[in-house]
């Protein structure tokens, strides 16, 4: 399953203006944030989980909500991810790999997913 997500940085700017870092909270966890240090990376950051929730084929919602998917760096500072017991278990997840990049004012997530589809245990 593989899902896909760009976000513009700006967008991202604007909602911190606006809100300030409270804007954050609606999609990232106090970690989070405290790996996103600029703006680019925050939104990175929202392309990730929302392309995480389209690989998942569900998109963000009641099934699968922001907080659902965490994002980490590794100690190369790779981006990684990990997902609540109950999307591992109703997809029998077995691998999953994300990349993030930012670009001429857009960040780009791309995210895959292994594991045996079984949307029946998320639906009933």
């Amino acid at each position: 399953m593989i899902g896909i997500d760009l976000v513009s940085i700006e967008r991202i700017t604007k909602l911190k203006e606006r809100f300030g870092d409270k804007a954050l909270t609606k999609f990232l966890t106090t970690e989070e944030i405290t790996l996103a240090k600029s703006d680019a990376t925050a939104a990175g950051f929202y392309a990730a989980k929302e392309a995480v929730s389209k690989a998942l084929g569900i998109g963000i919602s009641e099934k699968c909500g922001f907080f659902d998917i965490k994002i980490y760096k590794d100690a190369r500072n790779a981006p990684y991810f990990t997902l609540s017991r109950h999307l591992i278990d109703a997809y029998e997840i077995t691998d999953f790999s994300l990349s993030i990049t930012h670009d001429n004012g857009f960040a780009i997530a791309v995210a895959v997913i292994e594991g045996k589809k079984n949307t029946q245990q998320l639906w009933h």
